[in-house]
């Protein structure tokens, strides 16, 4: 057993405490219970409506952000109370947890604008250099990949790589669908960051699949070892050897 997995297995309980501080908590150790987590959403695209809608519809409060959140109203209005509008750094504030929806080389300019707001908090990151084969790919693959990358960009965020091996669209349609949930990859440094990442992977319909510290993360990139399409838990775990 390597060492990060024997250091996880070692604070699994404390990981699962450490999210509950986080979060207020997320889960009730009496009851199971789960208190909604405040989801503030930076770049409401096509990714970011497209998880908006599914922790809205699993009792999250989002705030959906951009530049110019007088154009998010619409979109707000339609997923409910629940929902509001606001800045990036507004939404960063907000969140108890941030969901960084935004181009890969805009990172530097969000963490320039809302960096000490997502200090100590947990940013999930979906973004990816693309497309694959490209210069911006490469260079980022030889720099160790993109959890390696953006977690230096967004220094002081507790960084998780998720939602970022498929099209949005494979998401919007593979969400608690019967049978096998579809899987996501996922990866991080901070045991409490990853267990609140794999509730909200869980919320949003998916079953989490932990490949291993943001060092791994290079195995989901685009170009990396897993098609854009969606697969079971089970299957993404064949395909990059994993045992758990």
């Amino acid at each position: 057993m390597n060492e990060f997995w024997s250091r996880r297995v070692a604070i699994s309980l404390l990981a699962v405490f450490g999210a509950g501080l986080l979060l207020t908590p997320i889960l009730s150790s009496a009851a199971d219970a789960r208190t909604p987590a405040k989801v503030g959403i930076i770049g409401t695209g096509r990714i970011g409506s497209t998880f908006a809608r599914l922790w809205v519809q699993a009792g999250h409060p989002v705030m959906l952000s951009s530049r110019h959140p007088e154009q998010l109203k619409s979109l707000a209005e339609s997923l409910g109370p629940l929902a509001t509008v606001g800045t990036p750094k507004e939404a960063a504030k907000y969140g108890d947890v941030v969901f960084m929806s935004v181009p890969f080389a805009a990172l530097a300019d969000v963490q320039s604008e809302v960096g000490q707001e997502l200090r100590g908090k947990v940013v999930l990151d979906p973004t990816n250099a693309f497309p694959p084969g490209s210069d911006l790919q490469k260079s980022t693959a030889a720099a160790g990949g993109t959890g390696v990358v953006n977690a230096r960009t967004l220094a002081g965020a507790k960084l998780v790589r998720a939602f970022n091996y498929m099209l949005f669209s494979n998401f919007a349609e593979s969400a608690h669908r019967s049978g096998e949930l579809v899987g996501v990859p996922i990866a991080g440094d901070d045991p409490a960051a990853i267990a609140v990442a794999e509730q909200l992977v869980r919320d949003a319909g998916f079953e989490p699949v932990l490949v291993g510290p943001l060092a791994s993360a290079k195995r989901f990139d685009t170009g990396g070892e897993l098609p854009r399409e969606a697969r079971t838990a089970a299957e993404i775990r064949a395909l990059l050897g994993l045992t758990r």
